[in-house]
């Protein structure tokens, strides 16, 4: 049995913050459903990846030392994000590679810190979930999630257990979508090809929606969905676990 009195540190995530909160307030339900005392500590800001990505160590380690001292005393770290949770499980240690305290420090984040999903099913032994959602999904596995946290099968043992969803595995599920932070901005043709063949693959599953653990992904595939006048939803998995999906808009509905 999963202990009990579990204190939890939840890190939105910039991207929740801004463009879905509602992302967070799922996440919530969810981990005080699987008996976490939860709290989004006022003092968070941005995990430091764009920073990171971008060569600005600098900036990144500062960033990194704000949110080491904030998430500090909790037992754990759950993000609904695989990117910002990879950011901090297995970037953070190398930032302080001269300073043996702050890597200690580090350290001991990096290893109290979890994806979402994969806190749930792997820490919590939470497998299923008090939601409803008619509707035939597919999943694209964010790459950050998939290939430095390896979360691939938490969130489809989680969408098992919610009534009346069928899931349809997405051709290319593993393959990058495109967005990858920066590098949609620094490579827009090629992103754009790639959000292209992610979108084609998701319309040929015959999917309504498609899911997914990371918010940037889904802005990206809903932006192309949109533009291409495709009629699939585009939801964070979170959400749809929660049982909040038949209340909100999809992800880029107008409005």
């Amino acid at each position: 049995m999963a202990e009990t009195g579990v204190r939890v540190g939840l890190f939105v995530t910039c991207l929740v913050d801004l463009f879905r909160p509602s992302v967070g307030f799922a996440a919530v339900k969810l981990l005080e459903e699987a008996g976490c005392s939860v709290e989004a500590p006022f003092a968070q800001t941005c995990c430091g990846q764009p920073s990171y990505n971008s060569g600005d160590r600098q900036s990144a380690t500062r960033i990194a030392e704000k949110v080491i001292e904030t998430f500090a005393d909790y037992d754990y770290v759950v993000v609904p994000s695989g990117s910002c949770a990879g950011m901090i499980r297995r970037h953070y240690p190398g930032l302080f590679a001269e300073d043996a305290e702050m890597r200690a420090r580090a350290e001991a984040l990096a290893a109290k810190t979890y994806e979402l999903t994969s806190f749930l099913v792997g820490v919590r032994g939470f497998t299923r979930v008090k939601a409803r959602w008619r509707k035939r999904v597919t999943y694209h596995d964010g790459c950050s999630g998939l290939r430095e946290l390896g979360v691939r099968d938490e969130p489809r043992t989680l969408l098992a257990s919610v009534e009346g969803l069928a899931l349809s595995e997405l051709s290319g599920a593993e393959t990058c979508c495109g967005f990858g932070g920066s590098f949609a901005v620094k490579y827009p043709d090629i992103s754009d090809k790639m959000v292209a063949d992610k979108v084609a693959d998701i319309a040929a599953s015959g999917a309504e929606a498609v899911l997914c653990g990371d918010l940037g992904c889904l802005l990206n595939i809903a932006g192309k969905l949109c533009r291409l006048g495709r009629a699939v939803e585009a939801r964070h998995v979170a959400e749809v676990l929660a049982g909040m999906a038949e209340e909100l808009p999809p992800i880029g509905a107008p409005g």
